[in-house]
């Protein structure tokens, strides 16, 4: 299947993003690491509040919010949650009120912080296990005053959401055929698991034959809310394939995920991050983040230097943003 899926003219989306975002090369990179063609895929410049991944599925959820005639969102993440900058945003835009639901205790307004603030969302606070009740709980008491709220799940990971990511890999697709190009292995972050499993669906329907490699920066293969982590993104994206009326279904392993670069947990930047925050910065002035990007790109860029390659391969990185955090890791990037 070369075209989109047919459901995808008629299913509800909000225009939020900048598409189609570049791909780019990053010469300079490979040359210092002496690896293979390096590209990168922009979904960094996806546009909404400074861009990254969410957006894509920001389209499709917001969309799904307004036709349920919502009045307002809730959703929950970190502290410097990408996703909760994203969907603040995307609230503004569409008239409907954000309320986030943060893990930990309140932080001063730096990074994301301090942009979810500037776009108007109501922060609240709660334990990172609690997260998910808390939202329940705002939600209960919103429809108790006569309120509509639409819950967004942590990372916009749900069916819905996943659908952003099967319509990006067809646009990828689309961009390696007019540039003439091969692409042999994508590696990009996963946490949530929403992106993933558009991106292994939308590889499956467009017909893209290179390895999708997800590196999970936080999940482990026996960790999830309530049962292993790629069983929950198999029902993900199987769901979407519900959604779009195709046949095709997935099983847990169709999902290439590599879990051996979760340093010392969530969040915790260490030599691993640093390192290819400043190398990527000097080398092709580009911003890659703290918390999920530098780790994914890290691991991309460790098995460079193992020679995990063949001489003739294309790699590349699926930027999915999330340098707007930079500013509130500062003393663990400059320390």
């Amino acid at each position: 299947m070369t075209q989109l899926p047919r459901a995808f003219q008629t299913l509800p989306r909000v225009a939020l993003a900048k598409l189609p975002t570049p791909i780019d090369e990053l010469a300079k990179l490979s040359q210092a690491l002496g690896g293979p063609q390096l590209l990168v895929k922009r979904d960094d410049l996806t546009g909404l509040a400074t861009g990254g991944n969410k957006t894509r599925k920001l389209e499709f959820l917001i969309a799904d919010a307004l036709k349920k005639n919502a009045d307002c969102v809730i959703t929950a993440g970190g502290p410097q949650s990408n996703h909760c900058r994203q969907t603040a945003a995307a609230a503004a835009i569409a008239g409907l009120d954000c309320y986030l639901v943060l893990g930990g205790s309140p932080q001063p307004p730096i990074g994301n912080l301090l942009l979810d603030q500037l776009l108007g969302a109501t922060v609240h606070w709660a334990p990172r296990p609690h997260r998910n009740s808390r939202m329940s709980e705002l939600a209960a008491a919103m429809e108790a005053d006569g309120r509509r709220p639409y819950v967004i799940p942590v990372g916009g990971s749900n069916s819905v959401g996943a659908l952003g990511y099967v319509a990006a890999m067809f646009e990828f697709v689309a961009q390696l055929a007019e540039q003439g190009r091969r692409v042999d292995r994508i590696f990009f972050a996963t946490s949530s698991g929403g992106t993933q499993a558009g991106l292994v669906l939308g590889a499956r329907l467009a017909g893209f034959a290179g390895r999708v490699t997800a590196i999970s920066i936080d999940q482990t293969p026996d960790e999830s809310s309530d049962e292993k982590f790629l069983s929950e993104v198999c029902r993900v994206a199987n769901g979407a394939a519900e959604l779009l009326g195709v046949e095709e279904r997935l099983a847990v392993s169709d999902f290439d995920t590599d879990y051996g670069y979760l340093g010392d947990g969530y969040g915790v930047v260490g030599e691993l991050e640093r390192e290819t925050i400043k190398l990527v910065a000097r080398t092709e002035g580009l911003l890659v983040g703290p918390v999920y990007t530098a780790r994914a790109l890290g691991a991309m860029l460790d098995q460079i230097r193992r020679g995990a390659f063949a001489a003739n391969e294309t790699w590349l990185f699926w930027h999915t943003g999330d340098e707007t955090a930079l500013h509130a890791y500062a003393e663990a990037l400059t320390g």
